[in-house]
């Protein structure tokens, strides 16, 4: 079951059909208004913050983060796309790379609980680099996007 952060519309782009051969995963749209709005929040606030310095400079500085992040999710929103040729992942702050099927060694979940909260990754391993996307990066269940990418995989012709 999603988080209530999440919207109840499925979490690939393309419709849910008997096997999609490209699918496509985004950040929350909410989350990305959410961001937007915080950093219009910030900067107001160091505007009127204007006399006490300290203050003024925490809130521009928070801005500046907010902003950044809210950027990246505008710039880049999809981070994750598979189709039968391979997969394309958000890499850096919003640049994308190109794996196909063979340069994968694995796809498998990471799940850690720290202070009684469970996180759950899915882990893309080519070797040379580990790719990370969470549920927010997804704005899916990670074991749910794995299942599909494993569907995809198989439907391509290309061994694990």
């Amino acid at each position: 079951m999603r988080s209530g952060a999440f919207s109840d519309q499925p979490a690939a782009d393309e419709p849910s059909g008997p096997e999609p051969t490209t699918m496509r995963w985004r950040v929350s749209p909410g989350f990305t208004a959410l961001k937007c709005a915080v950093t219009v929040a910030l900067a107001l606030g160091a505007v009127f913050l204007a006399e006490d310095r300290p203050a003024r400079t925490a809130a521009i500085v928070a801005a500046v983060v907010a902003g950044a992040y809210a950027l990246r999710d505008l710039i880049a929103p999809v981070r994750l796309a598979a189709d039968p040729d391979g997969l394309t992942v958000v890499s850096g702050y919003a640049g994308h790379r190109r794996l196909d099927w063979p340069e994968i060694e694995r796809v498998r979940l990471e799940a850690r609980t720290r202070a009684g909260l469970r996180t759950e990754y899915l882990e893309i391993d080519t070797g040379d680099n580990l790719h990370l996307l969470s549920t927010y990066d997804l704005n899916a269940r990670p074991a749910d996007v794995a299942d599909a990418l494993a569907r995809i995989r198989a439907a391509s012709g290309t061994r694990d």
